[in-house]
């Protein structure tokens, strides 16, 4: 199947039981008639944006706390894809989950209203440091939801871990990264905390007390070691995966593939566009259809693929583009001899090392800027 003519499904679920402390991400709080309302809007609007030319082969349930819908709702959203799309016979379908926002019972019920992936907020098995994030779960309650998941029956799980936290040590990341590594899982996204504007984080500025960059680089490569050595393949800067269990959904924003965004804050690329909706949950349930704006009329450049290429494993394939190969042949020679970047077979790649200077290095490359720092 041509990836190119295949569809991606995101459905932004706003509603948390409690925001944490370092994220921006839109959120509000939620009743029971609020989730039915905002799940007669997503179905709405699923119809609306109805696709058959191409078969829909992944959907992501993202928040917010997805896992606060029941599974009804869940189930009404997933049969109104089906009608509306061409839902794909091995699809994968995502679920966010907060581990004190699930029961065994309501797993069970996810993956029976056609739920195949549950990806958990876990961030840290440390109890302060939790604490410190502001999440409402204890580090037993983490490792019991883990296992609720696995005993539900579902077998592609993910987790989410978060480094460089104030205070955070190379013994308490190791202790966190192992740990998860021995819970019945497929992947890990590890993320390193980023101070955000309009988040308690940065008014009580928490970023003068972040580890410095030497720290965060020596936390990094250890816990991709750590990750490595228990059979978690590196295959972007912040995901790993076990035996080929990519997110295949994530995988469609890295390589400019076509998703559809429903849901307050949602982004799409579609048809050559990319558009986000509004941020607010009453527009969006008053609409007949999601208020959206562009927020780029001409995506998918050779910048913009070349950048997100280099952010995974298997790199940029110069053949796919011969009218920059010779330009980025002539600038990565020193960044090969400095251990940042490989070519192999024509395709450039970055190594672990790169990817923590990422971002300079992809400017540098692909964008001509020559301000670079090596650390």
């Amino acid at each position: 199947m041509d990836e190119k003519n295949t569809l991606g499904i995101y459905i932004h679920v706003p509603f948390c039981l409690r925001k944490c402390r370092y994220c921006d991400f839109y959120s509000v709080g939620y009743s029971k008639k609020l989730l039915e309302l905002y799940v007669r809007a997503v179905v709405r609007n699923l119809k609306h944006y109805s696709d058959k030319s191409r078969v829909t082969d992944t959907v992501y349930f993202g928040g917010g706390t997805p896992s606060l819908l029941t599974p009804l709702q869940i189930a009404e959203i997933v049969s109104n894809i089906k009608k509306y799309y061409n839902l794909s016979d091995i699809p994968e379908i995502t679920l966010e989950v907060n581990p004190d926002t699930v029961n065994p019972q309501k797993l069970e019920n996810f993956l029976k209203a056609g739920v195949n992936r549950i990806s958990i907020g876990v961030q840290s098995l440390v109890a302060e440091e939790l604490e410190f994030l502001g999440r409402t779960h204890s580090p037993e309650k983490a490792v019991k939801a883990v296992l609720d998941v696995y005993s539900a029956g579902f077998v592609n799980i993910s987790c989410d871990i978060m480094i460089a936290l104030p205070n955070q040590t190379a013994e308490k990341l190791r202790y966190s990264a192992e740990k998860i590594c021995r819970l019945p899982i497929r992947h890990i996204s590890a993320y390193i905390l980023k101070v955000e504007e309009n988040t308690p984080f940065f008014s009580e500025n928490i970023q003068d007390i972040l580890p410095d960059d030497d720290v965060t680089a020596s936390f990094y490569t250890d816990m991709v070691d750590i990750f490595s050595s228990n059979g978690f393949s590196q295959y972007e800067i912040s995901n790993f995966s076990k035996n080929g269990s990519e997110s295949r959904h994530n995988c469609r924003y890295w390589k400019c593939l076509d998703y559809i965004g429903i849901g307050p804050s949602a982004h799409s690329c579609l048809n050559g566009k990319r558009f986000a909706v509004k941020p607010d949950i009453q527009d969006f349930i008053e609409s007949p259809v999601q208020n959206t704006f562009i927020t780029d009329e001409n995506p998918c450049t050779f910048e913009e693929i070349a950048m997100l290429r280099l952010r995974l494993a298997e790199g940029l394939c110069l053949d796919d583009f011969p009218e920059h190969k010779d330009d980025i042949l002539k600038k990565i020679p020193p960044y090969i001899r400095e251990g940042f970047v490989e070519l192999k077979n024509n395709t450039v790649s970055l190594t672990p090392k790169g990817f923590l200077v990422s971002n300079e290095l992809i400017s540098r490359i692909i964008f001509n800027n020559l301000n670079l720092i090596f650390i």
